[in-house]
């Protein structure tokens, strides 16, 4: 797949609606490794906000449109 394990997860935690505070806490990781990972998102999908990386993902399969917050 395009993005790690661990970038998919954010993707998905974004997509439900999460901000990076609250994903870095449910992660159990820091909100710079956070950015980190958005960072090489965005990269990847050659997108610059989290509403486009959101949709291309979905566009992509990679996540699920309707994903409910945990």
């Amino acid at each position: 797949t395009l993005l790690t394990p661990k970038e998919l997860t954010v993707l998905t935690r974004i997509a439900q609606g999460f901000r990076y505070g609250e994903i870095a806490d449910l992660e159990g990781i820091s909100r710079h490794t956070v950015h980190a990972h958005i960072k090489n998102m965005y990269s990847k999908l050659s997108v610059h906000s989290r509403s486009e990386a959101v949709h291309e993902a979905m566009q992509l399969g990679l996540i699920e449109k309707g994903l409910p917050r945990h």
